[in-house]
């Protein structure tokens, strides 16, 4: 944001999440209402407006001041655990073209810039809060941003029904796009896109649905959209005891959630059914509510307070079967670009810390046989900028605590 000093204020995101019961029902609340009803196009046209809003342009001979340090928030479960001390802040101020130029994707448009050419495919992966009914006209804030980053292939969780009266939200969205969907049986997975749906696949009602699509080239590729179990967050357990063994930490994956499982479950999926073949392009992103071992090494111990330098079991298990971070693909360096997507909706107090992660990721499967292959030519995180710490929920244009990830991929033709 603007100060009054004329500089560009970047502040990094922290958010509030509720607790759940069982780890079978991520997410009860559907059908939460606006305070007002209006027709649907003009809910549409508030929500660009509003999105656009806060990705607008900002003057090159700006400053930008950039605060790098822990930042608070309300944890996503228990909300009375105690906290460790704060630490000090680092504030930087550069002149805004040298931050631009030294943080590709960081222009304040309102979605990336097309990728040129029949080659070219966008992945958004996003978690869209509660099927956005927390804010309001959120649909149509979803809906505007999905216009803007104008991709081909949509892998979306909490697609739940839009204020109780409206279709899923992946389904309504399909119909104002004039794209296709598929839900089947999950209660909240779904993949929106404007290719076409020539197979349809389902793992669980909670945990995985998949399509395979042609493109107008007709070229076919495998997605899949995926969400796993979030109690026993590692970098909730590492704040709420700094002095916990790695042990115990790493078991957070298997004993105090059902993360590791779940993973395990996917992936045993996804080569039962043949997607693991390697003759077709395989994607695989989603909500993992956990790090990456590429993003918990020593540089990153060292500069962030809750993280270690540990192989993290639900990532290295993906690496172990072929998956491929995309995100990582492109940005191979998670000081320079970390890629947080947990989360854009708040800052912190000194009372809660909240740790900031990337865990919304897409993972692609090379290509072993067959013509093509998808390589990843450009990824980042939006928002790109967050909005004021003050601003009520409910009045946020963007309309999630999840960030969302926007992947560029590129077919190639396979060598031999």
């Amino acid at each position: 944001m603007l100060g009054a000093d004329g500089d560009l204020r970047i502040d990094l995101p922290v958010a509030v999440v509720g607790a759940v019961e069982d780890e079978e029902t991520p997410d009860l609340t559907r059908g939460v209402t606006s305070s007002t009803r209006t027709g649907s196009s003009q809910r549409i046209g508030r929500a660009e407006a509003s999105w656009a809003g806060i990705a607008g342009g900002v003057s090159a001979s700006s400053s930008v001041v950039v605060s790098m340090g822990r930042l608070y928030g309300a944890p996503r479960s228990a909300p009375n655990r105690s906290a460790p001390p704060r630490p000090a802040m680092i504030t930087l101020v550069l002149p805004l073209a040298a931050a631009l130029a030294s943080a590709p994707g960081t222009d304040h448009a309102a979605g990336p810039a097309s990728p040129a050419g029949p080659d070219a495919l966008r992945v958004l992966v996003w978690n869209i809060e509660r099927g956005a009914n927390p804010y309001t006209d959120g649909a149509e804030k979803a809906l505007a941003l999905v216009r803007s980053v104008r991709p081909d292939v949509c892998l979306l969780q909490e697609s739940y029904d839009i204020d109780g009266e409206r279709p899923e939200l992946g389904a309504w969205m399909a119909g104002e796009l004039g794209w296709n969907s598929w839900q089947g049986k999950s209660t909240h997975l779904c993949v929106l896109t404007p290719l076409e749906i020539e197979e349809r696949y389902f793992h669980a009602v909670w945990h995985g649905v998949g399509a395979r699509l042609v493109d107008a080239e007709e070229r076919a590729l495998d997605v899949y959209s995926i969400w796993i179990d979030w109690r026993e967050y590692l970098p909730y357990a590492l704040r709420d005891d700094p002095t916990i063994d790695d042990a115990a930490l790493l078991a957070c994956e298997s004993k105090g959630s059902k993360r590791l499982v779940q993973a395990t479950a996917i992936l045993e999926h996804l080569a039962g059914t043949g997607r693991m073949a390697g003759d077709v392009p395989l994607l695989v992103g989603g909500d993992w509510n956990c790090p990456s071992h590429l993003d918990w090494t020593e540089d990153t111990a060292r500069a962030y307070r809750f993280k270690r330098a540990l192989e993290l079991p639900v990532s290295a298990l993906a690496r172990s079967k072929g998956l491929v971070a995309t995100f990582r693909e492109v940005h191979p360096d998670p000081l320079r670009r970390p890629g947080f997507t947990w989360t854009p909706m708040a800052r912190g107090t000194v009372d809660a810390p909240e740790p900031l992660d990337r865990i919304d990721r897409l993972y692609r499967l090379p290509t072993r046989s067959g013509a093509w292959e998808l390589v990843p030519v450009a990824a980042e995180v939006l928002p790109r900028t967050h909005e004021p710490a003050e601003l009520p929920r409910e009045e946020r244009a963007f309309p999630s605590d999840h960030g969302a990830v926007v992947v560029d991929l590129e077919w190639r033709r396979r060598a031999g």
